[in-house]
């Protein structure tokens, strides 16, 4: 399996996940509403890294932006498990998050280098 069929599957896989999100954000909307807030993101994101399956070169932004914020996600989460501000529990989402952020840098397409501008003796003009 190449590169780009891995990272398609990834996107689909994690992009379903957040979709998943959901049903505890409607759940959740009155009893705790920034958890939906939260949830909320999530799912708008899933729906773009599914749209991003077609050309993930075209969407590398977006494909940094979630595995940056997973480990940003994954730090917060796991620094208010060790403090106790948090239940334990919420481990087992610091390592998911830690995976899916690991998974999507290490797929994510390559830089492609910009094709230099034609100078202006190139371009047609009528004299």
């Amino acid at each position: 399996m190449n590169r780009e069929v891995a990272l398609k599957i990834v996107l689909g896989l994690v992009g379903l996940l957040f979709l998943a999100l959901t049903y505890p954000l409607i759940v959740f909307v009155r009893q705790d509403p920034s958890l939906s807030m939260m949830f909320s993101i999530y799912v708008t994101l899933g729906v773009f890294l599914l749209l991003a399956i077609r050309n993930p070169l075209a969407n590398r932004s977006l494909i940094a932006f979630t595995a940056w914020s997973s480990f940003v996600h994954a730090a917060v989460m796991g620094t208010q498990a060790m403090r106790n501000m948090i239940s334990r529990d919420e481990l087992a989402g610091v390592a998911v998050l830690v995976v899916i952020g690991i998974a999507l840098i290490a797929l994510a397409p390559a830089n492609q280098r910009a094709v230099p501008a034609p100078g202006p003796s190139s371009v047609y003009q009528p004299g």
